[in-house]
């Protein structure tokens, strides 16, 4: 199989579920972290200041939160049971500057609001684990030491 390409027999080769074990000490605290008061308010509070338009179910920023106060408990469960599956993709096609389109990708506002309370817990162990010699680059292919 090459790097990239779906195994030949039609196997799965997506990550297991944390219901399943993920065989990582501490993935359930790592959720719980997820799930806590305030980091869910500050990326309640984050996904607002981004607005963006709604995904496939129409949900609009605004109404997020009152959606969150109905279904809060549900939600929570699956996402510490590792049930929790996202909405699909809303497909946007947007015009290129040179001709031609490309399709933007649009989240239902719920799965923003739960992308950022991960991204919040996990970012900053990846952060960490970069070097103070790594090295990033600007759009203008600058080298700019991080």
């Amino acid at each position: 199989m090459g790097r990239g390409e779906a195994p030949e027999d039609g196997r799965s080769v997506e990550a297991s579920p944390a219901a399943r074990g993920s065989g990582h000490l501490g993935s359930s605290e790592l959720m719980e972290k997820v799930v806590s008061r305030p980091n869910l308010k500050a990326a309640l509070k984050r996904v607002r200041q981004n607005k963006g338009g709604p995904g496939i179910d129409g949900m609009t920023v605004e109404e997020l939160l009152p959606h969150l106060r109905e279904s809060w408990p549900g939600i929570r469960e699956a996402l510490l049971a590792g049930t929790y599956q996202p909405s699909p993709v809303k497909r946007q096609p947007i015009p290129k500057s040179g001709g031609g389109v490309r399709e933007l990708g649009i989240p239902t506002v719920l799965d923003r609001f739960i992308q950022q309370a991960l991204l919040q817990v996990l970012q900053p162990g990846f952060d960490a684990g970069f070097s103070e010699h790594s090295y990033g680059f600007a759009l203008d292919g600058a080298h700019t030491k991080r």
